[in-house]
């Protein structure tokens, strides 16, 4: 009886709570929609898989550099102003990227996505917390699924509208975009501004700290290999739209599984830096295996769908890390690391693509290099991030699911 009692209150929600949990279903699978209609793309418009691969870096780099300016954003027009804003942006450029008629006019108009998805999921954790009942811990469970669906869907729903056509996936998540803008209207209330404004030089005073700056170079190397293996895998696979979206859903669901429950788990029994160097040791031999057996089809499905479960519990780690690694605000340690993050792993999917051009393996050997090298830099700053082992946060707390949030 209480466990069902327990279940009907987290259901049993404001729909204002509804409203931005659907929002950040859809706001995450933008993450691995692309994926598989990258070859279509390239096919239909004459383009190279560098030049395809460009629809993440201009997407990544966009968004880390938007990160800077979400707090500025939020503290001075208020969450939910922020939140229309991301999703009205969402609706227009993913609407002009189906409308696109050549790579260029993607390339650019991901860019503009990139901006509206980091205004919206900067802000969509505080909104779901401020206007859930029941408690934050209930909150966070809601905020936590809707993440992990978004992210475990995102490339189901690309193969599945790619199937149709590659303009398929733009042309749905506008539509799903502007229903939940039309939700967020009706059914948010105002929310008041936080307490105080935030400038766009905090996040950069922070990376003074070489705890953070640490951790953030780790994440740069490391993202590199995560890129590769997103943008770059589907060339090598050279499969229909439909396995794809298969295949990366896979590896979303084991992300998302793996940074929801099994990181919190893994931290508490082993430490969190121990896990976060064993996941990037873990994630440099998968690589590597990719890179040995590229031409092999049946490595290539087990070994990305397997690094999902690597990438999920580095992921929240690591930013957990982020958090407490300097004694700065957390969302401004927080937008300091996504902007060293995606920026510097912007180069990944141009790269990978342009080597892959030449040689199918070099692209993997080298994700696999730039990932075992993290594990060096992370080593190098253990001393001044031994106080992290003794931070753990409550499981389904607002620290948790913020690092689940900026891993992913």
């Amino acid at each position: 009886m209480t466990a069902n009692t327990s279940s009907d209150s987290l259901l049993k929600q404001p729909r204002a709570v509804w409203a931005v949990a659907f929002a950040s279903v859809i706001a995450f699978m933008g993450i691995g929609l692309v994926d598989p209609i990258l070859k279509p793309i390239g096919e239909q418009l004459n383009a190279s898989p560098s030049q395809v691969s460009l629809l993440f870096t201009s997407y990544m780099l966009v968004t880390g550099v938007a990160m800077l300016i979400t707090g500025v954003v939020s503290s001075r027009f208020g969450p939910k102003r922020t939140l229309l804003v991301g999703l009205a942006i969402i609706v227009v450029f993913a609407a002009l990227a189906g409308t696109s008629g050549s790579v260029g006019e993607i390339i650019g108009f991901r860019a503009g996505w990139g901006l509206g998805n980091a205004l919206f999921i900067a802000t969509a954790l505080s909104t779901i917390v401020g206007a859930a009942s029941g408690g934050v811990a209930r909150a966070i469970i809601l905020y936590e699924a809707a993440l992990g669906i978004g992210i475990a869907t995102g490339p189901l729903v690309g193969g599945l509208l790619g199937g149709f056509s590659w303009r398929g996936p733009f042309f749905g998540v506008a539509v799903l975009m502007a229903i939940a803008f039309i939700l967020l209207i009706v059914m948010l209330p105002d929310t008041p501004k936080p307490a105080h404004t935030t400038s766009i030089l905090d996040p950069f005073r922070a990376l003074r700290h070489r705890g953070l700056l640490t951790v953030g170079i780790t994440a740069l190397l490391y993202n590199y290999g995560f890129f590769t293996l997103l943008a770059y895998t589907p060339f090598p696979l050279d499969m229909g739209t439909y396995s794809i979206g298969f295949i990366f859903f896979g590896w979303g669901l084991c992300l998302a599984v793996a940074s929801v429950f099994i990181a919190p788990k893994l931290q508490r029994a082993f430490g969190t830096l121990n896990m976060m160097m064993l996941a990037l040791l873990l994630f440099a031999v998968d690589l590597g295996v990719m890179a040995m057996f590229t031409e092999n089809k049946t490595v290539l499905i087990v070994g990305t769908v397997v690094a999902g479960l690597f990438l999920g519990v580095n992921n929240t780690l690591i930013t957990e890390t982020v958090m407490i690694s300097a004694p700065v605000e957390r969302s401004t340690a927080s937008a300091a690391y996504s902007f060293v993050r995606f920026t510097g792993g912007a180069a990944a999917p141009y790269l990978a693509g342009k080597l892959g051009e030449s040689n199918m393996h070099v692209p993997f050997w080298v994700g696999a290099a730039c990932t075992a090298l993290a594990i060096v830099v992370l080593a190098t700053g253990r001393k001044v991030l031994a106080h992290v082992d003794d931070h753990e946060p409550a499981p389904h707390s607002i620290d948790e699911a913020r690092a689940v949030t900026v891993g992913d």
